[in-house]
């Protein structure tokens, strides 16, 4: 499968700080691809070099095998994107702002504006006024845009940020059927932790401007492991009989009473007996899994998304 967005050893300053290091990403025909990191991290600062919109200080942006020289370069007739918040004229109804942005492309005939409104779910309510619309449809609307010319690969800048529960989930849904169906693949930049969980199959993780890893779904399930987790009267004196009794040495203590053992997970009879014949109570006991934001917050050394 071919490799279509790379970039090598890209970097950003703005005078003396850095705010993009040496970031080294690769983006396959195919994949949902999330970057991930807080606010702040460097992740629109990449995606504008990206789309020639800021020029790097050092490095190179490959898209569709051919290096990006500027913002003129054809591959970018192959991408779709929504960096930063989506603005139309909110007087004009969806068909018409769609109408103004397809003549001053030049794109095809006005037949595909019905087809990229029904295709984000806004076809019934093409004539509203922009103004009308709830947040959620003003992003599907700005998805609808950069569908216009048919694009390969949509490249998005927090498209799920502000929509609540219900609107995140209809987004979700449109990105991973225009995914399936279309062939369209994604790099669609986020903090939401959860978002990036349930829609990538690879992701990209992003912190003070450094891409600290590449991982795809695959190894992310190899590497987060399962463990037992204990919610206990006492964590301090509970890790302490642990470490000596039984020699468990890999283990979390996850604060709120809460501990992970890594160790003995198929002997919580052994372990929660333990503990109460030491005067430590076992208020619960649970067998699961390291989720994504464990993950992330090993990577990053503790520090939380916002």
């Amino acid at each position: 499968m071919s490799y279509i967005l790379r970039t090598h050893h890209l970097s950003k300053r703005y005078g003396a700080r850095e705010v993009i290091a040496d970031v080294n990403m690769n983006v396959k025909a195919g994949d949902v691809y999330g970057f991930l990191g807080q606010n702040g991290a460097g992740k629109t600062t990449t995606l504008r070099m990206m789309m020639g919109l800021v020029r790097p200080s050092a490095g190179e942006i490959e898209l569709f095998g051919a290096t990006l020289q500027g913002n003129n370069n054809k591959a970018m007739e192959r991408i779709g994107s929504i960096i930063e918040y989506p603005g139309f004229y909110h007087n004009l109804n969806a068909a018409d702002n769609l109408e103004i942005h397809r003549r001053l492309m030049g794109m095809g005939n006005k037949e595909c504006i019905d087809d990229v409104l029904s295709t984000v779910g806004l076809l019934d309510a093409k004539k509203q006024p922009v103004k009308n619309y709830s947040l959620g449809m003003k992003q599907r609307l700005g998805i609808a845009r950069a569908l216009l010319h048919h694009p390969e690969l949509l490249i998005l800048d927090e498209p799920t940020n502000g929509l609540d529960p219900g609107g995140m989930k209809e987004m979700r849904q449109l990105f991973l059927e225009l995914a399936s169906k279309r062939g369209i693949s994604f790099l669609i930049s986020s903090h939401q932790l959860s978002e990036i969980e349930l829609l990538a199959n690879k992701i990209g993780i992003i912190h003070q401007g450094k891409l600290l890893e590449e991982i795809d779904r695959e190894t992310l399930q190899k590497k987060t492991r399962h463990y037992l987790q204990l919610k206990v009267t006492d964590e301090r004196k509970a890790a302490f009989i642990l470490e000596q009794k039984l020699g468990i040495t890999d283990y979390v203590a996850a604060g709120s009473g809460v501990l992970r053992l890594y160790e003995h997970m198929g002997q919580p009879d052994q372990v929660t007996m333990l503990l109460a014949n030491n005067g430590v109570g076992v208020r619960e006991i649970m067998l699961s899994g390291d989720s994504l934001e464990d993950y992330y917050l090993k990577i990053t050394g503790g520090e939380r998304l916002d």
